[in-house]
């Protein structure tokens, strides 16, 4: 296949996936009385923000956007967080895990130090309550993690928040059972069908900008179990072990007590779908401290809430 055949292939591709999501966007702003967009400053999610504009434009988005902070994201993601928010104009609500520590509906063994990913879940609830929404909209993709191969895109949640992979309802010829009862939700992924190539050639395609940490830099590191640990105040060396500063990038950000860089030299977005063309690593399998802690960890956390 030459290079403009490809090209346009691709193309056609990137289009399809485009038209799928911006319909399932359009579904949520019909059929739900008060959804929201879960917005983390991350790749994903700022594709979704893209597709957004591409459904409502000229008008403003028919949803808040949420972020649910833990309080230990890395500060260029923040940052990133609210230039792009204030750019598009739109409203901003945050959810923070440091609030739901201090109501004590959180409670961590040390607040300053452990991982307050898993809390998350917590907090997305109570800010789902909170507000009242009946549908958050994410940017989960199958491809990520198995468990997250499960979920419908449109994902039912109980009067409990939780998730249920056997009490999902069928989405045969792209129609949607949008129908709750009060208390219950719907997390929505209009990307659920997009793989981790297809994300970074549509933002290749849409020239979109994201955190610095994506790209290629050094960074003081930490081999541990197969991982680069970032050396930071919530991450330190343990006994034994040796810091080494490599050039790495973040192929996902999260929480930094569990997320990890992976080596690479990918400076562009080129570079970088070049390389995820060809890895045979998932995203979390590199990166996620928290998904090795059992093949089940992440649909557990799943059905307590987590997004």
């Amino acid at each position: 296949m030459n290079a403009l055949v490809e090209q346009h292939v691709n193309s056609r591709h990137l289009d399809a996936l485009e038209s799928e999501a911006i319909h399932i966007l359009r579904e949520v702003a019909a059929e739900c009385a008060n959804p929201a967009l879960l917005f983390s400053g991350g790749k994903d999610s700022v594709v979704l923000l893209r597709l957004a504009e591409k459904a409502f434009r000229p008008g403003q988005f028919p949803f808040p956007l949420v972020h649910i902070d833990t309080g230990h994201n890395f500060p260029e993601v923040i940052e990133f967080r609210d230039r792009r928010v204030a750019e598009l104009g739109e409203r901003l609500i945050i959810g923070s895990v440091e609030d739901s520590i201090r109501k004590g509906t959180v409670r961590l063994r040390n607040p300053q130090t452990d991982s307050r990913n898993a809390a998350q879940a917590v907090t997305l609830l109570e800010t789902i309550a909170e507000h009242g929404f009946d549908a958050c909209i994410g940017g989960a993709r199958r491809d990520e993690e198995k468990a997250r191969a499960k979920e419908r895109i449109f994902s039912f949640r109980d009067e409990f928040g939780q998730w249920d992979p056997k009490a999902q309802r069928p989405e045969l010829w792209d129609l949607y059972n949008t129908r709750v009862h009060p208390g219950e939700n719907m997390r929505v992924f209009p990307i659920s069908n997009w793989t981790e190539l297809d994300v970074w050639q549509y933002i290749a395609r849409e020239k979109l900008a994201l955190p610095s940490i994506y790209f290629a830099h050094e960074r003081q590191v930490i081999p541990r179990n197969g991982l680069l640990v970032p050396l930071t105040g919530l991450t330190p060396a343990r006994e034994g072990e040796t810091v080494e500063t490599q050039t790495v990038r973040f192929r996902t950000v999260g929480d930094i007590s569990c997320t990890c860089p992976v080596s690479s030299d990918a400076a562009d977005v080129d570079a970088i779908i070049a390389e995820t063309a060809v890895t045979q690593v998932t995203e979390r399998g590199a990166t996620r401290m928290d998904d090795q802690t059992s093949e089940a960890s992440m649909e557990k956390r799943k059905k307590q809430g987590y997004f």
